[in-house]
């Protein structure tokens, strides 16, 4: 690949910096043994907690079993119902399916792309146990009024750990550290924040086959732990998450003063968003999207098919149409290069080609 390309999210560029401090840490996990469990977890739980404001984190294998496993230890499964949007990774409604319980579908919000409440409280039934917003992009979710219909939330936050005023106000929130993430392993790994001590002591036995100890079982649980070379990693990589993230804000901010707002429809700059992608929305995205390709500029789309029309999930009926907000969305987003190291230079080339696209595409 040529070196001048860009991609959509540089990954090196995002560790390269703590290699030398990623090497020590996996020297010492080596030596200690404890691969398993151990003060690596313990450690960044702790951490993680204290950095979240809240009571517990427990650290999971990775984002999806963060999900299931926050439902499963609140006692959600078979006859229940969970709200969330269709617009975002399949792994949000495919956790309410994991447990038996069905996802309800809400509308999102034209401009932040997050649950819209009024199309949540229509969508409300006696079998509605929870709401699971998801802050989506890195942009908090409307939480406050989501929480004032009176049931438990379920934060999915894998996308927006950092993100301002987030974690503190669903039962559980979940995360994932897949290495493109704001906060990242260097491989796979997922945590839950809790403010339940019940809720919490619950998602411990179940991450490790429902018990306590090794000879008794109290649930039928599962395997899903994160391990001690990745808790290394993390604790190492938390302390630089707040950076990080402003450098995201930043880079956020250039693109609109680079003039960028003047071709494509730009995220609304809201307090506590750490863009951890940065999405825009055109009707001329296939086009900017080839002329990017052709200039080795990385772009992407987002859940083009969204999660209600999906293959796996038309047993629950819904029909295209159903959500005209959501599939608005799909049609119309893009998402360009972001991370917290890059540079000016390299927007400007990523903002010239779609201001040159969409100039040529006007003067037809």
């Amino acid at each position: 690949m040529d070196p001048a390309a860009i991609d959509l999210v540089d990954v090196k560029a995002q560790y390269a910096p703590l290699v030398p401090e990623y090497r020590e840490a996996f020297e010492r996990v080596l030596a200690s043994g404890r691969f398993i469990f151990g003060p690596e977890v313990a450690g960044f739980e702790a951490e993680a907690a204290e950095y979240l404001g809240v009571p517990h984190a427990i650290g999971v294998a990775n984002g999806t079993d963060a999900l299931v496993l926050s439902l499963e230890a609140m006692g959600i499964g078979r006859g229940d119902e969970v709200i969330c949007p269709a617009f975002t990774f399949y792994a949000t409604a495919e956790a309410i399916a994991r447990v038996g319980a069905t996802p309800v579908f809400a509308d999102i919000d034209p401009v932040s792309l997050n649950l819209d409440p009024d199309d949540v409280e229509r969508r409300i039934t006696p079998q509605t146990k929870a709401i699971m917003p998801v802050h989506l992009f890195g942009r908090p979710a409307p939480l406050a009024e989501l929480a004032r219909f009176g049931l438990p939330l379920i934060e999915d936050a894998a996308q927006a750990f950092g993100a301002e005023g987030t974690g503190t106000t669903g039962i559980c929130s979940t995360y994932s550290f897949f290495p493109t993430k704001n906060l990242f392993a260097l491989g796979d790994g997922g945590l839950v924040g809790c403010l339940d001590d019940g809720v919490a002591d619950r998602l411990r036995m179940l991450r490790f086959h429902g018990s306590r100890e090794k000879t008794t079982f109290e649930l039928v649980g599962t395997n899903s732990r994160l391990d001690a070379m990745q808790a290394a990693f993390l604790r190492i990589s938390l302390p630089h998450l707040d950076s990080w993230n402003a450098a995201r804000r930043a880079a956020a901010a250039t693109y609109a003063e680079l003039g960028l707002g003047d071709a494509v429809e730009l995220p609304p700059d809201e307090p506590g968003h750490v863009y951890h992608l940065f999405v825009v929305r055109t009707t001329d995205r296939d086009t900017i999207g080839a002329a990017l390709k052709e200039r080795e500029i990385a772009s992407a789309t987002y859940y083009a098919t969204p999660l209600h029309l999906q293959p796996a999930l038309r047993y629950l009926g819904y029909e295209a149409g159903s959500l005209p907000e959501t599939e608005r969305a799909a049609a119309e987003n893009l998402a360009l290069p972001m991370w917290a190291g890059i540079s000016r230079e390299q927007q400007e080339r990523i903002v010239e080609t779609v201001l040159d696209v969409v100039g040529a595409a006007a003067a037809r």
